[in-house]
Parts: structure tokens; C-alpha cells; sequence
């Protein structure tokens, strides 16, 4: 393993009135791209063209500096630079895996009732033709998922969409996935194609479903064709099943999706997602069957970690197999991770085999995941940071000492 620490104190820019850091552009939308340059005395009939040029310096070009932007002009470049930043989430520590694939702790600014300026984890996956980046969509997780190392860490907060499009915009920065650029200097794997990131997941820290809007907004400002380019048959949701929002995600954001499965019966499920007691498989299974898009070419994938004696009998198998019958899918096993102070094992490799055997026999195709990143836990399920929020009373010391 190798481990790279970064120098943390280069931070976002100041302000040149002294008011701290400048805000970034690097994650807005086509929107406020236009109300910023409003805001600097850039006419209306101006507004489309120019922050077209601001979109593709930003998102096709990868550009972190306005003075690289030739086609702005010299007076406007300056505006831009006294108002604003281009700064991507600020790197606190980078992990490259034997297996080479790379974990970032990303410090993102402080807000709202933050106890200090939080931090999330970000990971990017190499093989030998594609590249997987992971990304976060909250800091920490409200759904306390028994066997997943987010779930120990309460909510902080969401991350807005410019946070997490800051994620794939510094990922893109590391690996050289820009026209034109190198990638990293330490010899670490990467895709033998154009694209060094190739695939999207929403897989990181967080529910993305409980922050609806901005990763709706965010999947859009990385699919747009003009920039970040990113196929939506490329982009796919993992949720633990928040089944109101399922069938509006299909038909707003279309994306490919992931289902957080995990147990063939709920009282098992109520363990290990414990979202499963407000939706049961009954209605998430439902919502599944009428996603929007749904067909042969557009399955839906669904998780299963594979636990030792808790839900990879034979017979989990087969009952999973007549769970998902008629939904056009795939079942992706996944070994577990383990994770310090985790409950669980990972099933033996010859009972994951035979697991996958009678799914396979099925019909379904049934990917067993090659664990990535153990050895920094960076692998599915292993993800968390050392942020926390405000109590009320660390907020409003005069209630503390009131009582109130």
C-alpha cells in the first residue's frame, strides 16, 4: 500500500476583501454559471454564450484556473477570479491499494451546524478496460445497515450537488482523465482506454435517495454532453430501498440502479437494512418491477453481500432466484468486507460458488466481486469518516447553560 498525504492548508482561495474562501464554480450548474457571471455586470444577451464557455473550460476542458480560459476576455477572467474559485474538494489523504485502486478523504467546507469541516470518501477502481469511480452523496448515513461501516457514522448532513460533482472532477484531476493530461506519477494501474473513468456508481457514504435533488442535479451536470459526458447506462444509483423515490428517479434522472438486497425474508432484511420495516421487500420488489425504462438491456442489479451463516444457505439461493422472477436483473454477490469491529464473516469461497451455481442456473447473471481496496478499506461496505455534527447545545451554549 501506498500512502500519500497532501498538505491540507491549501485551501480555497481568499477573498480579495479579507471574507474567507471564494465560492467554486467547479460542480455548478449551467444556472448559476449564469447568474455569477450576472452578478459581475455581464449583460443578459451575453449570459448563454458565455457560460457556455465557462461549462466547456470547466467540464470538457477540466480547467482549474480562469486564466487558462483564452476565449474570456482578460477583464472578465480577473472578475471571475476576485468572486470566485475553481477549487475542488481539498485532498486530506490519497491511498493507492496493491490492487491499485485509489481512496480520497476529501475535506469539503464547513456549514450549517457542521462541528467542523466535514469529510467523505471517494474511490476510484481500475481494471484493465474500464475505471469505476465511487462517490459519496451525504456525510455519513441515517440507515445504520448492520454490515456496513458507514452505517456506525450518524447523518452530518447532505452534500450539495457541487460537492458531488466535485468528486468526479477531482478523481478526473488524479488520473489524468482530462484531454490531453498525464495521469499519476506513482506507476499505480489504469484503464488501457481514452476514458480513465468509464463507470459511475453512487455507491460511497450516504443514502443518495435521501438527498433526491441534489444527486439528481449533480447526475445531470455529469451527463450532459457538452461537458463531463458521462452515459446514464454509465451512472449507476445504489439504494437500500426508499421506495416512493424509486419510480420518480427512473423517470427524472434515468440512470441505471442498484438494490441494496441482502436477505430473502424480511425478518432478516429488518436486520441487516433496517429501512426494510418501513418498505418491505413486498413494495420494494413492486417498485422494481415497474421502474421506469426496465428491460433486458436496462437490469437492474441487485447487492448481496454474502455473510457466513447468516444469508448464503442454498436455500437463500433458490428463494432469492423466485423473489426476482420477472424482473429483468442481474445479482451481483459480493464477499464481505470487513471493517474494524464489524459482526459479521465473510461467507467461505466454496459456499459463495455453490450460492452462485443455482443463480446462474437460473438464468441470472450472477458476478461474484472481486474484493478491491481491502487493504486501505476502501471495498464495498468499508467506507467512513471522523465527521460529526453539532449537538444543539455545542450550537447555542446559553440553552446548555439554561436548561432550556
Amino acid at each position: 500500500m501506498v500512502l500519500i498525504l497532501n498538505d491540507v492548508s491549501a485551501a480555497g482561495k481568499a477573498g480579495a476583501d479579507g471574507r474567507g474562501e471564494l465560492s467554486t464554480l467547479a460542480g455548478a450548474s449551467r444556472g448559476e454559471l449564469k447568474s455569477a457571471l450576472s452578478s459581475l455586470g455581464v449583460p443578459d444577451k451575453q449570459l448563454r454564450m458565455r457560460s457556455g464557455q465557462l461549462w466547456s473550460w470547466i467540464y470538457a476542458r477540466g480547467i482549474g484556473d480562469f486564466e487558462e480560459m483564452t476565449d474570456v476576455s482578460k477583464e472578465l477572467r480577473a472578475k471571475l477570479a476576485g468572486a470566485y474559485s475553481l477549487d475542488r474538494p481539498q485532498i486530506v489523504s490519497e491511498q493507492v491499494s496493491q490492487d491499485g485502486t485509489r481512496k480520497w478523504l476529501l475535506r469539503l467546507p464547513k456549514r450549517g451546524h457542521d462541528a467542523k469541516a466535514p469529510e467523505v470518501e471517494t474511490v476510484y477502481i481500475p481494471e484493465a478496460d474500464r475505471g469505476t469511480l465511487c462517490i459519496s452523496s451525504q456525510v455519513g448515513c441515517t440507515l445504520t445497515c448492520t454490515f456496513c461501516h458507514t452505517g456506525t457514522q450518524k447523518l452530518v448532513r447532505n452534500l450539495t450537488h457541487g460537492e458531488i460533482v466535485g468528486q468526479i472532477l477531482l478523481a478526473r484531476d488524479r488520473v489524468g482523465d482530462w484531454p490531453g493530461a498525464e495521469g499519476p506519477s506513482d506507476g499505480g494501474l489504469l484503464p488501457d482506454a481514452e476514458r480513465k473513468i468509464t463507470n459511475i456508481v453512487l455507491m460511497g457514504m450516504g443514502e443518495p435517495l435521501y438527498n433526491f435533488e441534489n444527486v439528481r442535479q449533480a447526475m445531470e451536470i455529469a451527463a450532459d454532453s457538452g461537458g463531463l459526458s458521462h452515459s446514464k447506462r454509465r451512472i449507476t444509483l445504489s439504494i437500500s430501498g426508499v421506495v416512493p423515490e424509486i419510480e420518480r428517479w427512473g423517470a427524472e434522472a434515468g440512470t441505471m440502479l442498484a438494490i441494496s438486497m441482502h436477505a430473502v425474508t424480511d425478518e432478516l432484511r429488518d436486520v441487516l437494512v433496517p429501512i426494510n420495516r418501513k418498505y418491505p421487500i413486498k413494495d420494494l420488489l413492486q417498485a422494481c418491477r415497474t421502474y421506469p425504462g426496465l428491460s433486458n438491456a436496462r437490469r437492474i442489479t441487485f447487492e448481496y453481500v454474502m455473510l457466513k451463516g447468516v444469508n448464503d444457505s442454498l436455500a437463500d439461493a433458490r428463494a432469492l432466484v423466485k423473489l426476482l422472477a420477472g424482473i429483468p436483473a442481474k445479482i451481483n454477490l459480493i464477499p464481505f468486507n470487513a471493517w474494524p469491529g464489524a459482526a459479521y464473516e465473510c461467507s467461505d469461497w466454496e459456499q459463495i460458488e455453490r450460492f452462485a451455481e443455482i443463480v446462474n442456473k437460473a438464468g441470472y447473471a450472477s458476478p461474484v466481486r472481486t474484493p478491491r481496496g481491502r487493504d486501505i478499506l476502501a471495498a464495498c461496505g468499508q467506507l467512513k469518516s471522523a465527521s460529526v455534527k453539532l449537538r444543539a447545545s455545542e450550537r447555542d451554549p446559553a440553552k446548555a447553560t439554561s436548561g432550556d
